[in-house]
């Protein structure tokens, strides 16, 4: 019987960080250690190899998720581990898991099976404390803005129009609408306020996006806390805390590095969920990881609908990256689960479920073929798939023009990787990049809107409540109109209702509500019943996860 994740990698045997290090030819004296197998990557580091080439740059995206289970960051650490078996300089560069979902219904994000990141445990619990860093910065902005209500309100903020929410890394649905200042006079103002999961605070995207200090310093004073009683946004600079709040992420803007199960090297750093944020790790780990090996496997969160087109129209835009290839990882189970098939039936071959269900793949390999990026589908395979299920999907991806391999990195590491990382080998030889984003800067917000939700959704029209056409209105008075859009948007459905699987068409997209991140420079559109505060399922992993004596931990998946 197959050992559950945590269990191979608290078995496994680390390579002092160090020794992993060497691999990308980076000396001791440009790591921060903390403790023997994780390192952050000094600052004199990234400046001295900015002038070297950058190395391929391969983004592994999905299909969109169900309960079936998909696989991607799976996908990504075991690609990884199968370019070092050929030899092959080869970097991860994945997202830092956030303990929301990690106590929540998702579990961890360290990938599974044979192909998984370490140290586990640490990595989705504290890790190197990026996350706390940045919960602390956005907490810091919202107290600083109650305060300077509470002493004087020189600026003239309206408590009304205060737009800067507390937030904590925590799934906790009981937080999303408070009131604060409750009490007596020396409590504060009483107002309405709001809290939202840390990987959706306006600080994680700046600090995703953020080339270097001055630059992170720049972006944080753009945030927009609050508009004044004559409609003025009042920004963190003009709070005085943007210096305080650079303070705090001074550590944290430094990229981590790690390993996988066979030593590769993976950087991780940040973590935006892609659902309801940007949903890619680091501008700075990606860069780094460019400057330091030939091929850079990095991951977007989610759906291609949701990962890939934030990771193409906001991080590649805004950073000036161009991806060389991409990876789309689907299962059988998956498009038959698509195609109409309950759970406890994917087991069974059932090719008519497959015909019904495939075209979930097949949308999302038309949209990421929009971008002019060769793409090759990566099979999760199970052990239930069978031959014709197989055969079925190999031959409908190869009439779409993209590539094809089956992978079995889940039980079989960086082995059962090979014939993927080969078939993405042949496909950067042989395939040229002509990567382009979907949509202009120069077109308007609602334009931008709408590409995205006709183009990449497949929806017919896009509908907008009073208060985002207003939010619309006055971010392009502001002179913001130039931004990418963040669309947050349900993950489990190319639509905005989770509910519609397969291929939905011709749907209506609403958006109910708009702001704009000013620091992260791009402006968010949220549809449907979307929140960025999630809450607890019924039966959530926290109950499950326990430590022992000698402070081993169990239950983590």
């Amino acid at each position: 019987m197959m050992k559950s994740d945590i269990q191979i990698a608290q078995e496994a045997k680390m390579l002092p960080i160090r020794e992993v290090a060497e691999k990308l030819e980076i000396a001791e004296d440009d790591l921060e250690l903390y403790g023997k197998y994780k390192a952050k990557l000094s600052d004199d580091l990234m400046e001295r190899i900015k002038i070297r080439p950058d190395g391929k740059l391969i983004l592994v995206t999905a299909i969109n998720p169900t309960p079936a289970g998909e696989g991607k960051t799976t996908t990504s650490v075991g690609l990884g581990q199968a370019f070092g078996r050929l030899g092959k300089k080869a970097v991860i560069a994945l997202r830092e898991p956030s303990l929301g979902p990690c106590f929540g219904i998702k579990g961890g994000a360290a990938g599974g099976g044979y192909a998984q990141v370490v140290p586990m445990e640490e990595l989705n619990l504290h890790f190197t404390g990026d996350f706390h860093a940045i919960t602390s910065a956005n907490n810091l902005l919202a107290a600083v803005l109650d305060n300077h209500i509470q002493q004087g309100n020189e600026l003239g903020i309206d408590p009304r129009q205060i737009v800067w929410k507390r937030c904590l890394d925590m799934n906790d649905r009981v937080l999303r609408n408070i009131v604060v200042g409750l009490g007596g006079k020396m409590d504060g103002t009483v107002r309405e306020d709001h809290f939202v999961i840390t990987v959706a605070s306006e600080i994680m995207a700046i600090l995703c996006l953020s080339d270097d200090m001055h630059d992170l310093k720049r972006r944080l004073g753009k945030i927009i806390a609050a508009y004044t009683y004559d409609g003025k946004p009042v920004t963190a600079k003009d709070l005085k805390a943007a210096g305080a709040m650079a303070a705090l992420l001074k550590e944290a803007l430094k990229p981590n590095l790690i390993q996988t199960l066979e030593h590769t090297p993976a950087i991780v750093h940040g973590g935006p969920f892609a659902n309801i944020a940007h949903g890619c790790n680091s501008v700075r780990a990606t860069k780094t990881a460019l400057k330091l090996a030939d091929y850079v496997i990095t991951e977007a969160g989610f759906g291609a609908d949701l990962g890939a087109e934030k990771f193409f129209d906001i991080k590649c835009r805004k950073a000036g990256l161009k991806p060389d290839a991409v990876v789309l990882v689907a299962t059988i189970r998956a498009l038959k689960y698509n195609g109409g098939v309950a759970k406890a039936e994917l087991n069974n071959e059932n090719l008519e479920a497959l015909r019904n269900g495939i075209v979930n793949l097949e949308k999302h390999i038309e949209n990421l073929q929009k971008y002019g990026v060769p793409v090759v589908v990566g099979l999760n395979s199970f052990v239930t798939d069978s031959e014709a299920e197989t055969n079925f999907v190999e031959k409908f991806c190869r009439e779409k023009g993209c590539e094809f391999a089956v992978s079995r990195v889940w039980e079989a590491g960086g082995e059962g990787g090979i014939a993927l990382a080969e078939q993405v080998l042949k496909t950067l030889e042989t395939r040229e990049s002509h990567f382009k984003p979907i949509y202009e800067d120069g077109i308007s917000l609602e334009e931008k809107i709408e590409t995205v939700a006709k183009e990449i959704y497949g929806a017919g029209h896009v509908t907008y409540s009073p208060a985002a056409k207003r939010e619309l209105k006055r971010i392009a008075e502001l002179g913001m109109s130039e931004f990418p859009v963040c669309i947050a948007k349900t993950q489990y459905s190319l639509s905005d209702d989770a509910l519609r699987l397969g291929r939905p068409e011709g749907f209506t997209i609403n958006v109910r509500e708009v702001y704009v991140s000013a620091g992260a420079e791009f402006v968010v559109a949220i549809t449907g019943a979307i929140t960025t505060m999630p809450g607890l399922g019924k039966t959530p992993a926290a109950y499950s996860i326990d430590v022992d004596d000698n402070g081993v931990i169990t239950g983590l998946f």
